[in-house]
């Protein structure tokens, strides 16, 4: 079984287990954890759209841009705050497990992601979507499938098929560890391959044009610590 189909599956068994799990969450808990996940979706969205436009032969979305848009979005939230709240909710629910909450958080995490076109006001249809790191880490696994990949120079080398993730931990202390979200793509010969640069920046894109309506911002859970 390849690394891709090996990545889809746990993808999927991890999208049912969460669904399974987040059945045993009385719906007044998920109302609740919904409200508090809306609401940090409002606060994130306080400066968007961000407005985009391209440069280069490629018509590619200045990179720089398009991370700091979506990382301050998520630098609003105080998260904190939301932690404490979250947890002062799981903890008047009774007998509620960890799991079962944690899985509750996710799924409303991902209902809550908001389309493309409401992050960035682009103003060239024609424009490429850089897959930055930053933007694939944000982005729903569900998302981009089948879309056209272009490199830099507006060549077209494929088309989107996934996501997948790096990590590589130091010898002698966890400092060390880094985390790349990065994305797989089959080539105009059918075959499945790996973005080349780790570092990715623009090094590729997809077309705004037909990315714009999916969802592409799903705030992750990675500074909620009792989700980790």
């Amino acid at each position: 079984m390849s690394k891709l189909f090996s990545a889809l599956i746990a993808v999927l068994l991890l999208a049912y287990v969460s669904s399974a799990l987040s059945q045993d969450v009385p719906k007044d808990v998920k109302d609740k954890i919904d409200e508090l996940i809306s609401g940090a979706y409002q606060t994130a969205s306080a400066g968007l759209p961000c407005k985009q436009k391209p440069a280069g032969k490629g018509r590619i979305l200045h990179w720089q841009s398009v991370d700091r848009c979506l990382n301050d979005a998520a630098g609003r939230i105080d998260w904190e705050e939301l932690t404490k709240k979250l947890e002062n909710l799981r903890a008047g629910s009774g007998r509620l497990s960890r799991n079962d909450f944690t899985s509750a958080v996710e799924s409303s995490l991902s209902a809550h992601a908001l389309t493309l076109d409401q992050v960035f006001a682009v103003s060239d249809d024609r424009a490429l979507l850089p897959l930055t790191n930053s933007l694939l880490r944000f982005l729903p696994a569900d998302s981009l499938h089948d879309l056209p990949v272009f490199d830099r120079n507006g060549t077209k080398v494929g088309t989107f098929v996934g996501l997948y993730t790096f990590e590589r931990t130091g010898a002698l202390a966890s400092v060390n560890t880094y985390r790349l979200t990065l994305f797989q793509y089959e080539d105009l010969n059918g075959d499945v391959q790996s973005a080349a640069d780790r570092l990715l920046l623009d090094s590729y894109g997809v077309p705004w044009r037909e990315a714009r309506t999916q969802r592409g911002y799903r705030l992750t859970s990675e500074r909620l610590p009792f989700v980790r």
